[in-house]
């Protein structure tokens, strides 16, 4: 695939594409004989990582490291899983704030809701 079908294909921009393989964030692209980048389905499963833990909220510097990791081979299978392991538990306490303002914000929007057909508008203490 060219950078133009991938680029559409995962919604990332062609400067990103570059940007993320220019950082490390993905393995090197092979290239064609003429020099233009032909992804393969090893180099769109990157990108696919790539934009689901960037949307997720992993930092790009865990993403460098674990493809860096990769890149070494089986010999880092253990330090591979502890920055997946890692990233994990940072998802997890992200989980949970965001589930604590929906709880709140639900609240709010029960009480207006109530105040809506009662005409008072009263929180609880």
């Amino acid at each position: 695939m060219t950078i133009k079908e991938v680029s559409e294909k995962y919604g990332i921009s062609q400067d990103t594409l570059r940007y993320y393989e220019r950082i490390g964030l993905i393995p090197r692209v092979k290239r064609t004989k003429g020099g233009v980048r032909d992804y393969d389905e090893v180099s769109c499963s990157w990108v696919e990582l790539a934009k689901c833990m960037r949307s997720a909220g992993v930092s790009i510097e865990a993403l460098i490291e674990y493809c860096s990791l990769w890149v070494k081979g089986d010999s880092t299978i253990t330090a591979r899983k502890e920055v997946l392991m890692e990233e994990r538990e940072k998802i997890l306490i992200k989980m949970k704030d965001m589930q604590a303002s929906l709880d709140r914000l639900n609240y709010k929007i029960a009480k207006y809701e109530e105040a809506e057909k009662t005409g008072n508008l009263k929180w609880d203490k």
